[in-house]
């Protein structure tokens, strides 16, 4: 009987995600807890965040992460929110060996913590904080080709009961949001997140991986890349033979998507 746990990408939203208030988030957070629940339990997590970069890829070997409030100027009550779950040093030496394969300098960082596109999402999927998590940054001034071989060095992991997860956001460009709530979504942010769905659901990942030469509107929905390469590091993982599945879209704050993807090999 295979283990095999396909990886996923979610878009984390804001970080009011953890607690859920604006339009939107109760909707993702309920699908987030519905996909935690019917999935095969996985024996660890790996989770790419957009909020850690360096400029090698850095696994966190801690063996008990702690839930890092990596942001400024939201309510209270989201910084009292915490998800102590285990690390997994075994799991991080085996991702750290696996990259070390391809080619690419990696190390481990013993005393990483968890960033909210971490735990946000993770705290809805799993509540008990009982699945081991082992943190990896992705490469901010690199490519989305980097991160799908980044990605592509974690496949024997998805074949041994880990989650590949990768967590950003399908559209994301912060000076266009609407914070007031009741934004519409624009043309372009529907056109990007359009195009998106229907290239993974078709699996043309060469057109996917070259996002920036084909899709329309990518400046205006990236103006960085931070949130959308994550995605790259799950589409990798899968293996050869990548189908696509919309786990979840929709929109908050106007032109913030929310969309997720399962990533499995035919």
């Amino acid at each position: 009987m295979s283990s095999r746990i396909d990886p996923i990408f979610v878009s984390h939203g804001a970080p009011t995600l953890a607690a859920p208030r604006l339009p939107g988030e109760p909707q993702l957070a309920q699908r987030l807890q519905e996909i935690g629940r019917t999935m095969p339990r996985p024996k660890a997590i790996v989770v790419a965040s957009a909020h850690w970069s360096t400029e090698d890829p850095r696994i966190g070997g801690s063996e008990r992460p702690a839930t890092v409030h990596d942001y400024s100027g939201f309510p209270e009550d989201l910084y009292k929110l915490s998800y102590p779950v285990p690390g997994a040093p075994d799991i991080a030496r085996r991702t750290t060996d696996l990259i070390r394969e391809v080619g690419f300098s990696v190390a481990m960082m013993p005393a990483q913590g968890l960033d909210h596109g971490m735990w946000v999402p993770l705290r809805h999927m799993f509540p008990a904080a009982d699945i081991p998590v082992v943190p990896i940054s992705i490469q901010a001034k690199l490519d989305p080709a980097h991160h799908f071989v980044l990605g592509r060095a974690l496949q024997p992991l998805t074949e041994e009961g880990v989650l590949v997860l990768g967590s950003g956001g399908a559209v994301h460009n912060l000076r266009a949001l609407g914070w007031k709530g009741d934004a519409a979504t624009e043309a372009w942010a529907q056109g990007f997140d359009d195009w998106l769905f229907q290239t993974l659901a078709a699996g043309r990942l060469e057109e996917a991986i070259a996002v920036s030469l084909k899709a329309p509107e990518f400046r205006r929905a990236h103006p960085s890349t931070e949130h959308l390469l994550p995605l790259y590091v799950a589409l990798g993982a899968a293996g050869a033979g990548t189908r696509a599945e919309a786990l979840h879209r929709g929109f908050a704050l106007g032109n913030l998507s929310l969309a997720a993807y399962r990533f499995g090999a035919n």
